[in-house]
């Protein structure tokens, strides 16, 4: 089981960025595929980004193509999500994932609590 800690969420303006973390830990952890979900009130939960084990292996939903970038310290067992140019429909609490091994993004494996990002028009 993968225990993953969300930080870095916050209320911001339009434009504005913000980098979220994600400190996971348990057995081969380095060894996940992770990513990030997202789900806004009254919507489901949607895809928003997930890398490889490697790092260099990443994928984005559409909405967020450009503005979002996903990357990981494997040294320190951590996921980045640095966003910018925020829009409000951003805004959503945003879950870390553990997904399959490797580059396997299909799988989810440990979701967690999440972080509420809020931008303000």
């Amino acid at each position: 089981q993968v225990h993953l800690e969300e930080s870095g969420g916050g209320l911001v303006q339009a434009g504005d960025s913000l980098r979220l973390s994600c400190a996971a830990s348990g057995p081969t952890v380095s060894r996940y595929a992770m990513g990030w979900f997202r789900q806004a009130p009254g919507k489901e939960r949607e895809f928003v980004a997930a890398v490889g084990w490697l790092g260099s292996n990443t994928k984005y939903a559409d909405s967020v193509k450009g503005r979002f970038t996903i990357s990981r310290d494997n040294a320190r067992n951590t996921v980045y999500l640095q966003m910018n140019s925020l829009k409000p429909e951003d805004t959503a609490i945003y879950h870390c994932a553990a997904l399959g091994y490797y580059t396997i993004y299909e799988e989810l494996t440990s979701l967690g609590q999440g972080t509420q990002v809020t931008v303000s028009s």
